[in-house]
Order: structure tokens, then sequence, then C-alpha cells
């Protein structure tokens, strides 16, 4: 999505450079249809504007939303950051699209003041009003003739320091974190002369590793030091590597991201070959790098991680990353190596003045241009050294895509303070209004009426910290973690009975967060704890979330309870022991639910006496209910039921822990993070049954199935190993167009009338 969307980006008005050398702490965006400009994410409005008319000559429209929104991407990690959208279309003009306003919120539906035509409407204070992620805030506009949106992303100091004080943005040799934050690609720095081998040590005549294959590589040594890039995408791992010169520039050794098929949906079977020790703690490096479980059990020397690196043109061997000498990091970090510099005072290509000096820029950009740097500038006017910084600017991609990677400290352009000290230079010899102070005049009284910063409440005559708006957008979609108000969207305000029925906004919160003792029982702080293993166990994409949380809503009544329900008499006759006296009861009393539960299969009265107790005989023998009360004592319990003996005992082996003795089965259904972790456990190790062909290939991990699509015929799928059947299946379907809707990118509602947004109260 974000690839498409660069390419509405126009090459006039480039982040952080204006034309005129000032700064421009924003994109410019066209894209190829006029359209709806959408909110990108839950907001509170601080200041907005709603123009009846075009300003001026009508070429101009001066309507805007300034947002303000609060996240998290991890455990107390809160993120708070403003997004700007300008040149909104003017509502005298929506007949001439087609538009009736009718998708858009309430308070945008009247001018923010009366003005005679071809002036400047009054900004407006936010007033309290509040928006959701993809609800319309206005249409495509234009200014001076050219139809394009300007579009900002910033933060205020405070919140910047809260946030970024704790990465590594800014430190040019970072180490491994401290913190357990990590969320998006993962990176590795490998110091100059380290070994390669061609294979892991260890492995057999056959290249494999206690039973696991390696590709043979080739032996040597890195001359440099080395940048590695990993991450994955439908069951693929990719790989890039960068070496570093002294000066700090980069040479990318992989023409394309070496890929390894499989590397993800395979993980488990990996872990639990690789690291007997503690399969858990394996899982994590293999997927990290580093284990981020407290505490870890794998010892040093039992963790090491054998992945395969690029290290030098055409060569690629195996290195051992949990060597302390490589660092950990992810985008968690924003490590400056990936591009993320802070332009402030000492690291400005910016003069006192306020003008961008191109030979401060080129050093800032490094190697951004290659050999088609240019020549030293004999610009001398304004003008000229305008052009010359703007020539460079638009004429190579690789200075743009280096811009997208600062992060400025400066002026808002829409704040008043200061105006006539930016602007001075505009008065110099050269300037464009040398000799017409008259002009210049005009030019800040109408430069005034079209800012809007004092009606924002927010401090005027401070320098904010800008993004790159896309860059931004693109690096925090990488980051999982939803907060505790994205997950309580996640459970419908209304759905069908068998759903969740109806669920208030306080409920949904408290679900998440308290849990419940209701009709059952769900362990507080269950929202931290799904977002923790979703970090590990790769549900990295809105359509896996959306999976696991449809079949997790149906599998715990909306988050009501982790306990299969059911009496003692229920689970020894469903997984240990049924007597011929008792299937007869239940086909006499329960013959509707037997019929429901697919037990029947057109059985008569005593066919179905002869031949059930049998199969519960077997069913329990194939889940190691071989000691009396393993029925009810290894009943289904987590967020996703794990059921029998043998597979609380299957769990426990790969969490070096026992859940088979009492009271540790409790473990499961009590403490929250096992509840969440076990569930994560069960995804990535169950096999899916489909057809043996492309991407609905069988194999371990429901991710295989989650990734290929979003329609009911998956949604099915998935059904049959989360639930052995179909049970339900109606509203698995409808809890996933629900949420798919809230958490993806659709602007049209995918699921039924019945089923109402969740909003807050």
């Amino acid at each position: 999505m974000m690839d498409a969307v660069d390419r509405f980006e126009l090459a006039h008005g480039v982040y952080p450079v204006a034309f005129d050398r000032r700064w421009h702490c924003g994109v410019h965006l066209s894209p190829d249809m006029h359209g709806a400009v959408h909110a990108i994410a839950d907001g509170d409005v601080v200041a907005y504007r709603v123009c009846q008319h075009a300003i001026g000559s009508g070429a101009s429209h001066a309507g805007f939303v300034l947002l303000r929104h609060a996240t998290d991407t991890g455990d107390g990690r809160k993120l708070t950051f403003y997004s700007l959208y300008m040149h909104l279309l003017p509502l005298a003009e929506y007949h001439t699209f087609g538009y009736d306003g009718r998708g858009l919120p309430d308070f945008l539906h009247k001018p923010t003041g009366q003005v005679a035509q071809g002036q400047v409407t009054p900004a407006a204070a936010g007033g309290g009003h509040k928006v959701r992620r993809k609800d319309i805030i206005g249409y495509l506009g234009r200014y001076q003739g050219l139809v394009y949106l300007h579009c900002e992303v910033f933060m205020m100091p405070g919140d910047f320091d809260a946030y970024f004080g704790h990465t590594q943005l800014g430190n040019t040799s970072p180490s491994t974190p401290a913190t357990l934050d990590y969320w998006g690609h993962t990176y590795y720095t490998i110091p100059a002369g380290q070994q390669f081998f061609a294979l892991p040590p260890g492995t057999d005549a056959h290249n494999k590793l206690h039973g696991i294959k390696f590709e043979v590589g080739q032996t040597g040594t890195n001359a440099q030091p080395l940048v590695v890039e990993t991450y994955f995408s439908k069951g693929a791992k990719y790989t890039n590597v960068w070496s570093v010169a002294a000066d700090g520039s980069r040479t990318l050794l992989t023409d394309q991201p070496v890929a390894e098929a499989d590397y993800e949906y395979d993980l488990y079977k990996r872990a639990t070959a690789l690291y007997g020790t503690c399969p858990s703690d394996g899982y994590e490096m293999l997927r990290f790098g580093r284990i981020l479980s407290t505490p870890a059990i794998l010892s040093a020397a039992a963790s090491a991680t054998w992945i395969q690196v690029t290290y030098a043109a055409g060569q690629q061997g195996y290195i051992n990353i949990s060597n302390a000498a490589i660092k950990k990091l992810s985008d968690a970090d924003f490590p400056s190596f990936m591009g993320w510099q802070k332009v402030s005072e000492g690291n400005t290509p910016f003069s006192s003045d306020g003008l961008c000096d191109i030979d401060a820029l080129r050093k800032l950009v490094k190697d951004a241009a290659d050999s088609e740097r240019p020549t030293v500038s004999t610009a001398t006017t304004e003008v000229q050294k305008a052009d010359t910084l703007s020539s460079y600017v638009r004429g190579h991609d690789g200075v743009r895509q280096a811009l997208r990677g600062f992060i400025c400290h400066a002026p808002s352009e829409w704040d008043s303070t200061g105006n006539a000290t930016r602007y001075a230079r505009l008065l110099d010899e050269g300037g464009f209004y040398h000799g017409n102070e008259q002009g210049y005049n005009k030019f800040l009284n109408y430069l005034k009426e079209i800012q809007f910063w004092d009606v924002t409440g927010l401090p005027p005559g401070e320098k904010l910290w800008f993004f790159h708006p896309l860059a931004f957008i693109r690096h925090f979609r990488r980051c999982g973690w939803l907060s505790l108000k994205e997950l309580a969207t996640t459970l419908p305000r209304h759905s069908s009975l068998n759903a969740g029925g109806n669920i208030s906004w306080s409920e949904a919160k408290r679900r998440w967060q308290s849990g419940s003792q209701t009709a059952g029982f769900m362990p507080p702080k269950i929202g931290i704890e799904v977002n923790r293993m979703w970090r590990k166990y790769g549900f990295s994409t809105t359509r896996r979330q959306t999976h696991f949380l449809a079949q997790v809503f149906k599998e715990t009544s909306a988050l009501r309870s982790t306990v299969e329900g059911g009496d003692d008499r229920y689970f020894r006759t469903m997984y240990e022991v049924l007597t011929s006296q008792e299937a007869g009861q239940d086909f006499d009393h329960k013959h509707q639910w037997l019929q429901s539960m697919g037990f029947l299969r057109g059985r008569d009265r005593s066919t179905y006496i002869a031949q059930r107790p049998g199969e519960v005989a077997q069913k329990a023998q194939g889940m190691g209910n071989i000691v009396p009360g393993d029925g009810p004592r290894f009943r289904g319990r987590g967020l996703i039921h794990l059921t029998g003996r043998n597979s609380y005992n299957q769990y426990g082996i790969f969490r070096v822990a026992n859940f088979t003795v009492d009271t540790n089965p409790n473990q499961l259904s009590d403490n929250a993070e096992t509840v969440a972790d076990s569930a994560g456990y069960f995804w990535v190790s169950k096999i899916m049954q489909s057809p043996n062909t492309g991407a609905l290939r069988s194999g371990m991990n429901i991710h295989r199935r989650a990734d290929v699509g979003t329609g009911d015929a998956n949604v099915a799928a998935i059904t049959t190993p989360v639930n052995g059947g179909s049970t339900g299946l109606a509203e698995r379907k409808e809890f996933f167009k629900y949420i798919y809707f809230v958490l993806g990118d659709e602007p049209t509602p995918l699921m039924a009338a019945s089923s109402f947004y969740q909003n807050e109260d």
C-alpha cells in the first residue's frame, strides 16, 4: 500500500526543503484520481478550517484538519503525534466532483466562519471533536492551481523526548538494547574480521544439524563491518546486507533480498530441533536474534544461532549471531545506519537565517547521490542558489530517499511567531520582494491569515520535531502492537447472540485490561500478553491478527472465559470414558445436541450405543488421557484451547515447564502470559490439512492459510485445526469481517449490518 502512495508524492515542496531553500516539513501528495482524504489514525481534532469558497482568484484552497493521535508501541511505550491535512476542497465545490458531504463527520458540514468570497476563512479550535482511522475528513483540493494535499506529521518536544529518549536514535554506535522493545525488522551489526563458515559447525554428511538442512556457503571473513537486515513475509525470510566504510557510507552487497522460503513457517520445527534445552527461547533466537522472554532459560552455549549472511560480494557464509560482539536491534530502535538522522542545531543544513546550504546538505546525505553529485556551485544570487538546490534535490532519487530519514527540529510554517525574521531575506537584493516593500507586507498579511497556530492551544514560537509523513507511516505500520483503545475496538458493539451479543465500550476495555469473572474467567492484562505473543509468533499483519481474533473471540465467548465449559461428567464422557448406559441416556435426552456436534452421523440408537463408547476411548487414548480424572483435569484451556494430557505435556516441553501435575494445568487458564503464549504455540505448531498445491499446501503453522486470503473459505479452513470441526463457523466469519474492517485498510465495512462499530461512550 505504501509503495502505491509513494508514487503520489510530487517533486515540488520536497521534504524538508522548499523551492526557496526554507524549511518545508511536509509533503505534497497528488493521487491519480480525485477523492476523499482519510484520517491516518484515531485522533482528537486540534484545529480545523472549513471554507465555503476558494481563496484569492479561486486557484487555492485553505481548508485543513489538524489531529492529535495517542497510541502505544509496547507496554508503557506511549506515542503521541500530530497529523495535518492541508488544502482541502471548499464546500461550494463539492458538487463539481459529485460529493454531498454525507460521509464527513458533522462538524465538517459547515464553514468555520463567514467571510467575503475569496477571503481566508478563520480557523476553529478542535472543540472536543474526535475522528476514527479511515474517517473522511475532507476531499482533495488545490493550491495555486495544482491539485494536491499538503500533509505533515510532527511531535511536540516533550512527547518526542519522552518517546525517543528510550531509542537508539542519534547514536552512531548503537548497542543491543537493554529494554524489551522490539518490532518490525531485525538488524545485526557485525564487526570487521569475523569468521564465516560454509556450514554451521556440527553438521553431518548430509549438511544437516539435528535434522535441519543448511545450504552450503563459503568460508571467509568480512573485511568491513556489516549491517544485516532480516524480515519475514508470507512465510519466507529475507536478508539484506550492507558493508560500511570508514566514513559511514554503505554499499549494498545483496542486489535483491536473499530469500529463504518457508523459513518462518518452519520456525517451530527448527526451534524444537535445534534448541532442545528450551525450544521456546530458541524460537525467539531465530526470530529476534535475542531472547525477549524473562527469565531466559537457554544458556549462552545453547543459544548458538547460525544465520546465512552475504559477507562479501558473491560470498555467503554462516555466523553465530548470539555472539555478544554482534549487536541486535530492530525498527523500534530507529538505528542511524538505516538512514534515521536528527536534524537540529549542530547537525543541520539550515543556517541561522533559515535557508538551506547545498554543501551542508550534501554532507548530511553522504553517498545518496553517488557519482551524480553536482560540482561545487558558483551560484551567488538567492535565485541562483535556490535553483541549484532545487535541481540537486529533484534530480537525485537517492537524495530524496535520504531526506526521508531526516527528523527535523524546525518551526511550523503555520505559526506566525517570527514571520518577519523568517522571511526578511525576501527583501534582500536578489530576493523575491527586493524593492517591493508593499508587496512584502501584503504577503505577510496574507500569510498570517492562512496560519492557524493561535487556535490550536499549542505553545507558539516553539520548534517541533517533523517526520517525512510517508516514512513515518511506513515505519510504524511495522509495529503490530495495539493499544487498549485499539484492542477494545476489535470487540463489536453488537453482534449475533452466539457471537458477542451486546458489548459496551467500557465492557470491551474491561475484558482486555481487567479480565472477566462473569460466565467464566479471563485473567487481567490479557491485552498486553496478546501483544507480546503476537510479537513472538509473528502476527505481524492485520490479516494474521484478524484470523486469530476471529477464532479466539468464538473460543472464549468474546473474551469471557479461557476454560472450556461443562461439568465433570461432560469432560469425562467427552475425553476419557463413556459407558453404554451413558450413551443411551445421551441419545434419549441430548439428541439435538449430539446431532449439532456431528456425533450421530445418521446412526440409530442401538448402533450409536454400540459404537460411541469405543470412539471416546480411542479419542482419550490419542489425547493421552490414561489416568482417571484426566478428562476434566485436561479440559480445554487458553485463548485457543489446549485439550488433553498430551497437548499439555507437549506445550510444557516447549516452554520447559510441567503443566500436567496438579495444580499446574490451571496456569493455562489463570496466568495471562501462559494463556496467550499457549495460543501462539498452538497456532504455529498445528498442521494445516489443505490441498497440497501452491499457497494452500499442507504443513505446520496456521499462518500458512492466514496469509492466503480473507474469504469465508479461509476462515473455515482455519477453524478446522482450531476447533476440530466447524462448530460456530458462522460466528467466526462474522467476527472476521468486523475485525478485518477495524484493523485493515478497506474503507467500506465488510461485516453484516448487525455488527456495530465499537466506539467510545
